[in-house]
């Protein structure tokens, strides 16, 4: 597609965002687009952000970054909090300086709430609170593994059915809103929200592939990751004298790692469960996915065999 095509669109030229579980081929899928449509990149997906975290998080490489400009990668240190109105306001000043420059903005990553709180705003909610944050995880740490995720059964029963009860981070969340409110996040999300923080439409683009085609490119690229020093890389990390207990070391792989560098798992068991979670991660991602509204499926497994992507994409939309 040219640059006048891309011009003489019939609306305000829309933000592509690249959406779709792990593993599925989104990077590549982006840098082939961005170089067709003259666009950059800004990335939604939360631990990218991070420093260090090169391996386990997937991060698209030095050679990809400079085929491509990328933005809201290498951004904080690991104990730096980054939220997602921290996402919205930073995103947004980096979508009106492409436009402006007239370059499209592509969003590419998996964290969707980051991807719904530019799109459309986002709910009332209280700011994080430490101290309260520091009692819950007491509460866990006593009673044993589950437990904050029980209390939230109790008081936000659909919160619960989306929050699974190893990820801690958000079930602590999930209470703290209901403590610091008196009512469950769940229906906070539903009040009235901002208007959108966007000018223009946003195009989801979702990558699949059958499942068990994923499952495989899940495992290998998990090995893959070991053997290209993930082991390695959060001994660094720890090294420098960051927690193990910070939120971004919390993710999936870094996590594990961390378990099984202090003796808790061994190294099989540990990479065993990476994968194992990564496709339940993935399972997970899908069943949001299919119920956000306008989104344009596209087979991944077919995309290597396209000369162009945008005049697809519009033959879809």
């Amino acid at each position: 597609m040219s640059r006048s095509q891309i011009d003489n669109y019939p609306r305000p030229f829309p933000f592509i965002a690249i959406i779709g579980p792990t593993a599925v081929g989104k990077t590549e899928f982006s840098l082939r687009l961005a170089e067709e449509l003259g666009g950059e990149i800004i990335n939604f997906d939360s631990v990218q952000i991070y420093k260090h975290l090169d391996i386990g998080s997937a991060k698209p490489s030095l050679v990809e970054r400079e085929r491509v400009r990328h933005h809201l990668i290498d951004l904080l240190d690991l104990d730096q909090p980054f939220d997602a109105a921290d996402f919205v306001k930073l995103a947004s000043s980096i979508s009106t300086r492409l436009v402006k420059m007239g370059k499209v903005p592509i969003l590419v990553g998996g964290t969707g709430f980051y991807l719904r709180a530019l799109e459309f705003g986002l709910s009332p909610l209280p700011k994080a609170h430490p101290p309260l944050r520091d009692w819950l995880k007491g509460l866990e740490k006593h009673h044993g593994p589950g437990y904050l995720h029980r209390l939230l059964c109790q008081v936000d029963t659909e919160s619960a059915k989306r929050i699974n009860a190893k990820d801690t981070f958000r079930v602590v969340r999930a209470l703290e809103v209901y403590i610091l409110t008196g009512r469950p996040m769940s229906s906070l999300f539903r009040e009235k929200r901002p208007r959108p923080l966007v000018d223009r439409e946003i195009v989801k683009v979702c990558l699949i592939r059958p499942r068990q085609e994923l499952y495989k490119r899940i495992d290998h690229r998990v090995e893959t990751m070991v053997e290209n020093g993930l082991i390695e890389e959060v001994k660094r990390i720890l090294a420098m004298g960051f927690s193990p207990h910070l939120k971004p070391l919390q993710s999936l792989g870094y996590s594990h790692i961390i378990r099984f560098l202090t003796g808790e798992i061994g190294l099989e068991q540990a990479i065993y469960e990476i994968k194992r979670d990564t496709r339940h991660y993935a399972k997970r991602q899908l069943t949001w996915l299919k119920k956000e509204p306008g989104i344009i499926w596209i087979n991944a497994a077919h995309v290597e065999k396209w000369t162009k992507i945008w005049p697809r994409l519009l033959k879809k939309a």
